[in-house]
């Protein structure tokens, strides 16, 4: 059976619904597809852990329709965190703030902080407030994809990885394809200055414009401030290829470069994106295509530069890793 429903009005009020009662709603967003379910149903954020085969102390973004639900998420906002909300929500932006009441340990992997977010893109902005309207106060959902694999940033990728481990009553929204295609920027906002623990579209360069001062990227759970957020093991978002960032691909290799490199000869093209935000969006397409082809080995070029170039190879960098 099929899970997949277009994105219309019936549509995204049936998923509220399913929400609601408990049930699986993937979705999409500017940045991938996530899996969501109702952030204070304790159930249905396990099935949320058991479809991903998610590790539970890994904690989960709750997505809003508005700044005006983060007071019922977070407590202790600083100025400098409100600031960065006011300027890039909605968008692809997580924050780490201490956690309210409302957030309890298994949206938060028993931490004292939460990542909360608004999405930018007009489904997923939809279903938040149509949920909200019937009594919701927040969707928690990771990437719609098993822990560690490729994020999705289709629905019929949604569907190829999770078809065998959602129930008939759960639901897919297709709403094309991600726009961003890799995971938001994940700021961590309990400590009195902002670090970047993950990279995304709002790079650090627009970061620290708004804020004026500079900033700290730690990208591995290793760092000093300790806090587990999403993507942040040092082996993730990897496809069943392996990885290679450096070295010459053979005949029947994966290449990923921009355009203006030339493929060496007999590899297999899977992208060749004109810049780095195209870059950024058909890198985990890519990833996946590899697979279909039952391709051992992808060689990829990163990215040079700052901006979305700093994400990609992140991204890259992880998914070359060894477990």
């Amino acid at each position: 059976m099929s899970f997949i429903l277009a994105c219309t009005d019936d549509a995204i009020k049936a998923a509220a619904t399913s929400l609601i009662r408990g049930k699986l709603v993937a979705f999409p967003t500017e940045t991938v597809y996530g899996l969501g379910a109702d952030a204070t149903n304790k159930d249905a954020i396990t099935r949320i852990y058991r479809v991903k085969s998610r590790p539970i102390d890994h904690p989960l973004i709750v997505h809003i329709s508005s700044i005006d639900f983060l007071n019922k998420w977070a407590r202790d906002i600083p100025e400098f965190a409100l600031k960065l909300a006011q300027t890039f929500w909605p968008g692809p932006m997580t924050l780490i703030l201490p956690r309210t009441d409302l957030a309890k340990d298994f949206i938060t992997g028993n931490q004292d902080n939460v990542g909360i977010r608004v999405p930018s893109n007009t489904d997923a902005l939809r279903l938040l407030k149509e949920f909200e309207s019937r009594g919701g106060l927040g969707v928690a959902a990771p990437s719609a994809n098993r822990f560690g694999a490729v994020s999705p940033t289709t629905a019929i990728a949604v569907e190829i990885e999770l078809a065998n481990f959602l129930s008939k009553e759960d639901q897919i929204l297709d709403g094309g394809f991600c726009s961003v295609g890799v995971e938001s920027t994940i700021i961590n906002c309990t400590q009195e200055k902002a670090s970047i623990l993950r990279p995304g579209a709002i790079t650090m360069e627009m970061v620290e414009e708004i804020l004026g001062t500079s900033l700290n990227l730690n990208t591995s759970n290793s760092n000093v401030s300790r806090i587990k957020a999403a993507g942040m093991l040092e082996y993730h978002y990897a496809p069943n290829a392996k990885i290679f960032l450096e070295g010459t691909p053979t005949i029947g290799d994966g290449f990923i470069a921009l355009d203006s490199v030339t493929s060496p000869m007999g590899v297999v093209r899977l992208a060749a994106p004109k810049t780095n935000k195209e870059y950024a969006q058909v890198l985990y397409q890519a990833f996946r295509l590899a697979d279909t082809k039952g391709l051992e080995r992808v060689f990829v070029i990163p990215p040079t530069g700052a901006g979305i170039a700093v994400a990609i190879n992140d991204r890259l960098r992880k998914s070359a890793s060894t477990k």
